[in-house]
Protein backbone atom coordinates (compact mmCIF):
# COMPACT_ATOMS: atom_id res chain seq x y z
CA UNK A 1 0.00 0.00 0.00
CA UNK A 2 1.16 3.53 -0.45
CA UNK A 3 1.79 6.11 2.20
CA UNK A 4 0.05 8.82 2.92
CA UNK A 5 2.95 10.81 2.55
CA UNK A 6 3.75 9.43 -1.15
CA UNK A 7 -0.02 10.19 -2.19
CA UNK A 8 0.40 13.99 -0.84
CA UNK A 9 3.20 13.52 -3.50
CA UNK A 10 1.31 12.29 -6.06
CA UNK A 11 -1.70 15.19 -5.42
CA UNK A 12 0.92 17.82 -5.50
CA UNK A 13 2.05 16.68 -8.93
CA UNK A 14 -1.64 16.78 -9.87
CA UNK A 15 -1.87 19.98 -9.31
CA UNK A 16 1.27 21.16 -10.82
CA UNK A 17 -0.67 19.46 -13.78
CA UNK A 18 -3.68 21.20 -13.60
CA UNK A 19 -5.29 17.76 -13.08
CA UNK A 20 -8.54 17.56 -11.06
CA UNK A 21 -10.35 14.33 -10.11
CA UNK A 22 -13.41 16.41 -11.83
CA UNK A 23 -11.61 15.51 -14.71
CA UNK A 24 -10.30 12.25 -14.88
CA UNK A 25 -12.75 9.38 -16.49
CA UNK A 26 -11.53 6.00 -14.47
CA UNK A 27 -12.48 2.69 -15.54
CA UNK A 28 -11.03 -0.45 -14.48
CA UNK A 29 -9.86 -3.78 -16.80
CA UNK A 30 -8.75 -7.12 -16.54
CA UNK A 31 -4.84 -6.91 -16.32
CA UNK A 32 -2.40 -9.55 -18.16
CA UNK A 33 1.13 -10.52 -17.53
CA UNK A 34 2.81 -12.21 -14.36
CA UNK A 35 0.48 -13.06 -11.43
CA UNK A 36 -1.17 -15.66 -12.69
CA UNK A 37 -5.36 -16.07 -11.95
CA UNK A 38 -5.42 -13.47 -9.22
CA UNK A 39 -4.53 -10.85 -12.39
CA UNK A 40 -6.35 -12.52 -15.01
CA UNK A 41 -9.61 -12.64 -13.07
CA UNK A 42 -9.72 -9.04 -11.00
CA UNK A 43 -10.45 -5.77 -13.14
CA UNK A 44 -7.59 -4.49 -11.32
CA UNK A 45 -5.70 -2.48 -14.10
CA UNK A 46 -6.69 1.14 -14.67
CA UNK A 47 -7.16 3.64 -17.56
CA UNK A 48 -7.68 7.15 -16.99
CA UNK A 49 -8.82 9.62 -19.67
CA UNK A 50 -8.16 13.25 -18.83
CA UNK A 51 -10.49 14.91 -20.81
CA UNK A 52 -8.57 18.84 -21.68
CA UNK A 53 -6.15 17.23 -22.33
CA UNK A 54 -7.51 14.12 -24.65
CA UNK A 55 -4.49 12.04 -22.80
CA UNK A 56 -5.16 8.12 -21.72
CA UNK A 57 -3.25 6.37 -19.27
CA UNK A 58 -3.21 2.34 -18.47
CA UNK A 59 -1.43 1.30 -15.45
CA UNK A 60 -1.84 -2.17 -13.97
CA UNK A 61 2.11 -2.97 -12.67
CA UNK A 62 0.64 -3.68 -9.07
CA UNK A 63 -1.87 -6.15 -7.80
CA UNK A 64 -3.83 -3.81 -5.96
CA UNK A 65 -6.28 -1.63 -7.55
CA UNK A 66 -6.04 1.35 -4.97
CA UNK A 67 -2.52 1.28 -6.25
CA UNK A 68 -2.87 1.34 -9.59
CA UNK A 69 -5.12 3.93 -9.35
CA UNK A 70 -2.67 6.09 -7.56
CA UNK A 71 0.12 5.20 -9.90
CA UNK A 72 -1.98 5.75 -13.04
CA UNK A 73 -2.68 9.43 -11.68
CA UNK A 74 0.72 10.19 -11.15
CA UNK A 75 1.97 8.74 -14.48
CA UNK A 76 -1.20 10.91 -16.25
CA UNK A 77 0.45 14.02 -14.56
CA UNK A 78 4.21 13.35 -14.99
CA UNK A 79 3.44 12.90 -19.09
CA UNK A 80 1.23 15.82 -18.93
CA UNK A 81 4.12 18.14 -17.39
CA UNK A 82 6.81 16.65 -19.80
CA UNK A 83 4.42 17.28 -23.00
CA UNK A 84 4.58 21.10 -21.37
CA UNK A 85 7.61 20.86 -21.00
CA UNK A 86 8.48 20.03 -24.51
CA UNK A 87 6.15 22.61 -26.16
CA UNK A 88 7.68 25.52 -23.52
CA UNK A 89 11.02 24.89 -24.95
CA UNK A 90 10.02 24.52 -28.06
CA UNK A 91 8.80 28.23 -27.97
CA UNK A 92 11.96 28.77 -26.64
CA UNK A 93 14.18 27.93 -29.21
CA UNK A 94 12.04 29.70 -31.96
CA UNK A 95 12.25 32.82 -30.16
CA UNK A 96 15.85 32.45 -29.70
CA UNK A 97 15.99 31.60 -33.64
CA UNK A 98 13.75 35.02 -34.32
CA UNK A 99 15.90 36.79 -31.85
CA UNK A 100 19.58 35.59 -33.64
CA UNK A 101 18.05 36.55 -36.88
CA UNK A 102 17.53 40.06 -36.19
CA UNK A 103 20.77 40.86 -33.91
CA UNK A 104 23.31 42.92 -36.06
CA UNK A 105 26.37 41.75 -37.73
CA UNK A 106 29.80 42.58 -36.09
CA UNK A 107 32.19 44.15 -38.75
CA UNK A 108 34.21 40.74 -39.17
CA UNK A 109 31.09 39.02 -40.01
CA UNK A 110 30.10 41.68 -42.53
CA UNK A 111 33.41 41.80 -43.80
CA UNK A 112 33.44 37.50 -44.07
CA UNK A 113 29.62 37.92 -45.42
CA UNK A 114 30.57 40.28 -48.23
CA UNK A 115 34.08 38.61 -49.21
CA UNK A 116 31.91 35.60 -49.76
CA UNK A 117 29.62 36.85 -52.00
CA UNK A 118 32.06 38.53 -53.78
CA UNK A 119 34.35 35.22 -54.52
CA UNK A 120 30.56 33.87 -55.04
CA UNK A 121 30.10 36.20 -58.06
CA UNK A 122 33.49 36.07 -59.40
CA UNK A 123 32.53 32.11 -59.73
CA UNK A 124 29.77 32.84 -61.68
CA UNK A 125 31.14 35.61 -63.65
CA UNK A 126 33.55 33.00 -65.06
CA UNK A 127 30.88 30.77 -66.19
CA UNK A 128 29.53 33.51 -68.63
CA UNK A 129 29.74 32.81 -72.19
CA UNK A 130 33.20 34.63 -73.73
CA UNK A 131 32.80 37.32 -76.43
CA UNK A 132 34.73 37.26 -79.32
CA UNK A 133 35.65 40.87 -80.53
CA UNK A 134 35.35 40.75 -84.69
Amino acid sequence: MLSPETIEKIKEKMALAHVFEEDLTETFILGSGPGGQKINKTSSTVRLYHEPSGMTVKYGQARSREMNRWLARRELAERILERDQVEKSERRKEQEKIRRQKRRRSRRQRAKMLEEKHQHSEKKAARRPVKLDE
